[in-house]
């Protein structure tokens, strides 16, 4: 490429596609003549990386596709504020009528293996994480832009964003699963992987799910150290951050009913660790869970009073129910208190 266009009169413009942006030799490229759209970096060409919302809702319209579905299992690509749909995913399901994962392979969830079986410190809770909804901060600038050089976790969120496995915020610099059908993906990846207990704890979220709605303490709590147990060997469960991997993988079902949770919303006087508010139309209640490394449930719950969390989102949903959970590192025993909200 350098021997081609550098400093060559002859070519007046190279238009070039890939997967990856041009491989890093060194500190700087020594093809630093183009200028690069990517995952990470799309600028004002974002609404031709595929369908955009308004394309697709109007594909919907004439076909009579429900749209809410369509958006459900291939929407979350976020490109300089743009959603953007892939467009065989999306135009297989409107010619088939019905929406189920095309765009990915039989042998997808091979070679997706490969890179999240690397065991980089953080990896594999990071992607835990991400399939419960949460985000994952990723530094995109040490990546080499191949698919064999790998020294950190940031490498590898890297490639996957490049790849579609994962989108990428690029106001918060932030990776996260975008749709059904990548998630989908990632469940097979990691039934065939040996992660542990991953799939049976997800397996058990609708019941907790159902539990936290009967404000049943006890039962959620249980279902917290069963998930737990299960998955040991992922989550070292040495900090704060693995105790909300497993909430997150325990809420995993709230992908049906609820919006993707809010780390960290900011209400009231303070910050709430994680915020579920509903769907349109669903009739469930917000979440608001305050997590406890060390402390009691009950302590959770009267943060969440004392600090007026509930009180920022009582204009936004109906009822809200504040989910208090607590970790004992010594006795490596859960513990749940869950009050309904009512404003005053």
């Amino acid at each position: 490429l350098r021997g081609l266009f550098k400093g060559a009169e002859y070519v007046d413009l190279a238009y070039m596609t890939g997967i990856l942006p041009i491989k890093k030799y060194g500190e700087h490229s020594a093809l630093n003549i183009f200028e690069e759209y990517s995952m990470l970096d799309s600028a004002e060409l974002a609404m031709f990386f595929g369908f955009t919302e308004e394309e697709v809702h109007g594909l919907c319209t004439s076909t009579g596709m429900d749209f809410q579905d369509v958006e459900r299992w291939y929407d979350g690509y976020l490109m300089n504020g743009i959603h953007i749909y892939n467009p065989k995913s999306v135009v297989d399901a409107v010619r088939r009528g019905k929406c189920k994962s095309y765009w990915t392979g039989t042998e997808t969830y091979e070679a997706l293996k490969v890179y999240i079986d690397l065991d980089f410190d953080g990896l594999r809770e990071a992607v835990v994480g991400m399939l419960g909804g949460a985000r994952c901060r990723v530094d995109a600038t040490t990546s080499q832009n191949d698919m064999t050089t790998f020294k950190t976790k940031d490498n590898v969120l890297t490639l996957l964003i490049h790849l579609g496995y994962l989108a990428y915020d690029e106001d918060t610099e932030e990776a996260f699963i975008p749709n059904q059908e990548i998630a989908q993906e990632y469940m097979r990846a990691i039934k065939v992987g040996g992660w542990g207990g991953l799939t049976e704890a997800l397996n058990c979220s609708e019941e907790l799910l159902r539990s936290t709605w009967a404000l049943d303490g006890e039962a959620v709590a249980a279902g917290m150290s069963a998930i737990h147990d299960e998955t040991a060997s992922l989550l070292k469960y040495n900090n704060e951050n693995s105790l909300t991997c497993t909430v997150l993988m325990a809420y995993y079902s709230t992908k049906a009913y609820y919006m993707n949770p809010i780390m960290e919303l900011p209400s009231g006087k303070d910050y709430a660790d994680v915020v579920y508010l509903p769907k349109r139309g669903i009739g469930r209640p917000a979440l608001v869970v305050e997590l406890k490394w060390n402390k009691s449930a009950r302590g959770a719950i009267a943060q969440i009073k004392d600090r007026q969390y509930a009180a920022w989102i009582a204009d936004y949903t109906g009822d809200i129910l504040l989910v208090g959970i607590s970790y004992d590192k010594k006795s490596k025993e859960h513990a749940c208190l869950i009050e309904t909200w009512r404003k005053t």
